[in-house]
């Protein structure tokens, strides 16, 4: 993909290349931190947390919404009181019951997933909290069934409505519930916390700020042409990874490939002697305007996340292996001639340091987007999809 470079430090032409308001969408993440606070509190969640620990929770999400319930796999961690597993689609697992709670999360409210688990979970007498637009099946099934609902603010721009630009209007719920649990450590302090954090990435990232400054427009400038694999170093770049990987193809149009460290390490490297890593020789002889010239094909570039170090949330040091490892692959990277670009999170709350990475990747998804001519919102392919299917 070409990108208009003069587009990217163009405010007013972003602006009219982006009539769904995706940039503004982004800018508003800090926003939708602190609204879903409020909607929460608002929501009554005691009427769910009142009973205690469940025996385990199972979250419903997909599409867009789908890495709600990976940043709360990762929140609670290995040394969880509970299981907590994801859940894309119908049936519930045969063993989930009363003593369960089950979150069923859709922007929408009408995702059929998530609609059809919640309404499987409250068959089965399960806790259940639903996470999605108000007055929404998915509202009647949880406030019909005696389950909590937390209604997303509706919002003026039409990106805004989109379950991958609102992603801290849905896990902002989630990730409350669990804490009131004890399942996470992320309390409302730490969400106001990344709030403020994603403020300040915000500004970092504006479109008044010019690429040589912006690393959002830098980074979208190096994906330009290129085949992405991004490769997260632990358990908070990993899911980075899935978020980025997510947002390129869905938003940019990019394919992508993504792993996390250690255990792909070997996957990645391997690549590294592959087709898209070798760089075809020139022909010093051809004329391009006279000759066949073939065109060059599209080359790999490894998009490398790196974790500030984690003590607080990885006190035994295993942080330190994996960090070695992907300094072993970045090193590998480049003596193959394979191009490296390496993103870090500031130090923090596991969460803040996704943030931090979310946002520059998100932000970057949306730029490559607009200054290659592509509306970031609407896919005319997912929508044909989205007919045949339904």
């Amino acid at each position: 993909m070409a990108l208009d470079e003069q587009l990217l430090d163009d405010p007013d032409g972003l602006a009219s290349a982006d009539p769904s308001g995706s940039l503004r969408a982004l800018a508003m993440a800090g926003a939708q931190v602190r609204m879903a606070l409020s909607a929460t509190a608002e929501a009554g969640i005691q009427k769910i947390v009142s009973d205690g620990r469940p025996r385990a929770v199972v979250v419903a999400s997909l599409g867009g919404s789908a890495v709600v319930g990976d940043v709360l796999i990762l929140l609670a961690g290995s040394g969880a009181p509970v299981p907590v597993s994801v859940r894309r689609g119908l049936p519930l697992p045969g063993w989930v019951g009363p003593l369960d709670l089950v979150v069923a999360v859709s922007m929408s409210g009408r995702a059929p997933g998530p609609l059809g688990l919640a309404a499987e979970a409250a068959r089965r007498g399960c806790r259940l909290l639903t996470v999605g637009a108000p007055r929404s099946p998915l509202a009647e099934v949880s406030e019909r069934t005696g389950g909590v609902h937390v209604a997303v603010q509706r919002s003026e721009t039409a990106a805004a409505r989109a379950s991958r630009m609102g992603l801290w209007s849905l896990a902002v719920p989630v990730i409350t519930v669990a804490h009131e649990l004890g399942l996470t450590d992320a309390s409302r302090e730490v969400l106001e916390r990344v709030a403020d954090r994603l403020d300040a990435q915000a500004d970092k990232y504006r479109p008044s700020s010019d690429a040589f400054v912006n690393p959002a427009k830098s980074l979208a400038l190096e994906l330009s042409g290129v085949v992405p694999v991004v490769l997260g170093d632990g358990d908070v770049t990993g899911v980075a990874a899935l978020r980025a990987v997510s947002m390129l193809a869905r938003t940019a149009r990019v394919p992508a490939m993504r792993g996390a460290l250690p255990d792909d390490a070997g996957d990645v490297v391997a690549t590294f002697d592959g087709p898209l890593a070798k760089r075809p020789a020139a022909d010093l002889f051809a004329d391009p305007e006279f000759d066949d010239v073939p065109a060059a094909s599209p080359q790999m570039r490894l998009l490398l996340l790196r974790d500030a170090a984690p003590t607080l949330d990885r006190p035994d040091g295993s942080w330190l292996e994996t960090s070695r490892t992907a300094d072993a692959v970045r090193a590998t990277a480049e003596d193959a001639g394979v191009r490296v670009t390496e993103i870090g999170a500031d130090p923090g709350h596991p969460l803040e340091r996704l943030a931090d990475l979310v946002s520059i990747t998100d932000f970057a998804s949306v730029y490559m987007a607009l200054a290659g001519g592509i509306d970031p919102l609407t896919s005319p392919h997912v929508a044909d999809l989205r007919d045949r299917t339904h």
